[in-house]
């Protein structure tokens, strides 16, 4: 027994159905080897990338008609994968990544039950180094922004491996550090545009949740 409880679920995405295989809660726990502790995961953090967050899926709507014919794309946090899994159905060049150990099993799984050929999965730290990475043409990501030390961490990370011509797209559903995100991209010579968007079926206008969008 792997110490945790999954389910199958199904999220409508476009016109597609798709399968995940996710944490049965919020509340699951197993790090018996200690391995997401030397990540620098918590318990309480640890569930977060196996749980389909509204951010996710927001993500991978956009996912469905963006442009991506001769780009290579990086999803960041990528979780259970939801986006890298409607691009890899689009044929596009896609590479997901996560610091969570368990993130590279539950992707493949994903893939798997939705007949879609494997994804290339990395681990990758914020903090870095990554040194087999490589660099993108479009970096995308789903509600990262979470605490206060993230933006500094991603900014940094973007400066290493966004292509000198690159689209950054995070879907923030109104925490409070996108703003300070704006700022750091715009030193790195980056324009933002932002496009507010429900995230909730019970949301109304004005919305929170915001499609952030970087080009340089």
């Amino acid at each position: 027994m792997p110490g945790y409880s999954v389910h199958t679920t199904t999220v409508h995405i476009g016109d597609v159905d798709y399968r995940i295989r996710a944490l049965s809660d919020k509340q699951q726990f197993a790090d018996a080897g200690g391995e997401a502790e030397r990540a620098g995961i918590s318990s309480a953090t640890w569930p977060i990338f196996g749980v389909l967050w509204p951010a996710g899926s927001v993500l991978a709507e956009e996912m469905c008609t963006f442009e991506v014919a001769g780009k290579r794309v990086l999803e960041i946090g990528c979780g259970l994968g939801l986006s890298s899994l409607v691009l890899q159905g689009r044929g596009a060049d896609i590479t997901a990544s996560d610091h969570h150990p368990l993130a590279g099993e539950f992707l493949a799984a994903n893939a798997i039950l939705n007949d879609l050929p494997p994804i290339a999965f990395r681990i990758a730290q914020w903090s870095g180094p990554n040194p087999d990475l490589g660099s993108f043409d479009v970096i995308i990501g789903g509600d990262v922004l979470y605490q206060r030390d993230h933006v500094g961490l991603l900014s940094g990370f973007l400066a290493e491996h966004a292509r000198p011509e690159a689209e950054i797209l995070i879907t923030d559903p109104g925490r409070s550090h996108g703003n300070a995100l704006n700022r750091a991209l715009a030193a790195q010579g980056y324009e933002c545009a932002e496009e507010r968007r429900r995230f909730e079926d019970s949301e109304s206008p004005p919305f929170r949740g915001r499609l952030l969008s970087y080009r340089r």
